[in-house]
């Protein structure tokens, strides 16, 4: 049967911006009837990837997702004393086993990025590296899809593209199924976006213009966020080669990182660093299930906190006494009522790998 490892956080947002819309706004939803704000479960996976747990605790074990692989092979290979034509050449048909190469100025030959981004494994970088060196020497090829099984990988150390996955447009026999999902997260009460007018002071000009130098406008929004990811531990170590040890650290920085790490725009405009003050984890067997539904009807009673908690276990005890309790191995970290600590939490996670 297979395991899951199942996530519920709550976290505190003051007034920022982490995530815009196309108008650049915070983002919003309407749920319930109720308008909301929102993080895009993209921006919460790429705050996760690069945040410090990541960067440190994975360290050779992260993806690298890009359209610039060629001008990284090209450039490699004349560092090694290529010439520069032979390097392109050589770069080129090592890129495109990633996807379609284009120029995007037909005067600079030499420059050619790839048409999609790629997700590219620590081990599938080094076999187009040691590739691209064989092309540069005169060594023959295979073609198409036999070149292509020289780099491609349908499971390697890559913990990230593991977890969240991949697609190939071209070679959908080298994706990989994410074993991480992520939703939107919410507000677990109505809110709505306010608008910031703001100036600035032209520091040469005080005696001439008392006016202001600039105006500008931005949107912000605060409040409590429920946010879910469920994790398919069989899934993450089939991703992985069956390395389970990998498989519990990756799952243990997945834990941190989502207690910590944020969407980083407009950060430096409002400072928004907030951590999860209630993680609800849970794994079994069992199909999983977010608790959304929690919140559909908005928290009204204050403290908005302490009702948010109530509304999530009291949807816990709900579903489980009509369908069956369905995680009897649970952990819980609730800040305000001094429960629990993240270290807790990370290892019941990634014991689920080692089990």
């Amino acid at each position: 049967m297979t395991t899951f490892v199942q996530l519920h956080l709550l976290t505190k947002y003051g007034p920022s911006n982490p995530n815009r819309d196309d108008q650049g706004r915070p983002k919003q939803a309407n749920v319930g009837g109720a308008p909301r704000l929102r993080l895009s479960s993209q921006s919460i996976k790429r705050a996760i990837r690069e945040s410090a747990f990541f960067a440190l605790d994975l360290k050779d074990h992260q993806g690298t997702r890009t359209k610039r692989l060629f001008e990284n092979l090209r450039d490699k290979l004349v560092e090694n004393g290529a010439e520069l034509k032979a390097a392109v050449q050589a770069a080129e048909e090592v890129a495109k086993i990633f996807g379609k190469i284009e120029t995007p100025d037909k005067k600079v030959p030499e420059v050619k990025r790839g048409t999609t981004l790629a997700f590219i494994s620590p081990e599938e970088w080094a076999l187009a590296e040691d590739l691209a060196s064989k092309v540069l020497n005169g060594e023959d090829l295979p073609k198409d899809k036999d070149l292509k099984k020289l780099v491609l990988r349908k499971a390697d150390g890559a913990i990230d593209i593991a977890m969240f996955g991949r697609m190939l447009a071209d070679d959908a026999d080298f994706n990989r199924d994410a074993a991480v999902q992520v939703a939107h997260a919410i507000t677990t009460h109505q809110a709505v976006t306010e608008d910031d007018w703001y100036s600035a002071v032209d520091d040469l000009n005080k005696a001439e213009d008392s006016g202001a130098g600039h105006l500008g406008e931005s949107g912000f929004g605060s409040g409590i966020y429920y946010q879910y990811i469920c994790v398919n531990v069989d899934l993450l170590i089939e991703n992985l080669k069956g390395d389970r040890e990998l498989a519990a650290k990756g799952i243990e920085a997945l834990v941190r990182a989502a207690a910590t790490a944020t969407p980083t725009g407009k950060q430096n405009s409002f400072a928004h660093r907030p951590r999860a003050y209630y993680i609800r984890a849970e794994k079994g067997s069992q199909q999983p299930r977010d608790l959304t539904g929690a919140f559909f009807a908005p928290v009204k009673a204050q403290p908005w906190e302490e009702t948010s908690v109530k509304a999530l276990e009291n949807a816990v005890e709900k579903i489980d006494r009509a369908y069956g309790a369905a995680y009897a191995a649970e952990q819980i970290m609730n800040v305000p009522a001094g429960e629990g600590t993240l270290d807790g939490i990370a290892a019941f996670a990634g014991a689920a790998a080692a089990e």
